[in-house]
């Protein structure tokens, strides 16, 4: 029998060479550390729902514009996921969805005008209001939402020209 106060005498330090030596749990302070000390590598990671920093809050309000390219969905993720942790990028985030439904109605009005008026004029007015004026739409729709990226991500605000307000 060993006395446990005693070390052993094959000068493993008490451990069993059958088991793998012991870990701290994740996050335990580690020695010379006191306890509830944040360990280094935790001090500077952001928690998930943390406010954004300034340079992020930029970040993410014009990549919300610029987001603008695809349609709508990258405004929308954008507004939903970081609207409560940046006070810039719930505002440009909100104005680039409003953007993106008021530039979508306008899209399906000119297809629905396509319908209408190439069934009477013989095509020339589908061609006219579902091919020409839809392209001209999204044209008008890409070149808005660089103008906002590049003026949010410059430091300012961007307003589009002609916007509804749905979400407020």
């Amino acid at each position: 029998m060993t006395d446990p106060t005693q070390p052993p005498a094959d000068g493993q330090g008490g451990q069993n060479p059958q088991q793998p030596p012991q870990q701290q749990p994740y996050g335990a302070p580690t020695a010379g550390q006191p306890a509830g000390a944040v360990p280094p590598q935790q001090q500077y990671a952001s928690a998930p729902g943390a406010p954004l920093d300034a340079a992020q809050d930029k970040q993410w309000a014009s990549f919300a514009h610029l987001g603008g390219i695809l349609w709508f969905l990258p405004s929308l993720i954008i507004w939903l996921v970081f609207k409560d942790r940046g006070r810039l990028t719930d505002q440009e985030a909100k104005e680039a969805l409003n953007w993106q439904i008021t530039w979508i109605l306008a899209w399906a009005v000119s297809q629905i005008l396509g319908v209408i008026v190439g069934s009477f004029t013989f095509g020339i007015g589908y061609l006219l209001f579902s091919l020409l004026i839809p392209w001209a739409l999204y044209i008008v729709n890409l070149v808005f939402s660089i103008l906002g990226f590049v003026r949010v991500n410059s430091g300012g605000t961007y307003r589009y020209p002609i916007n509804f307000r749905f979400i407020k």
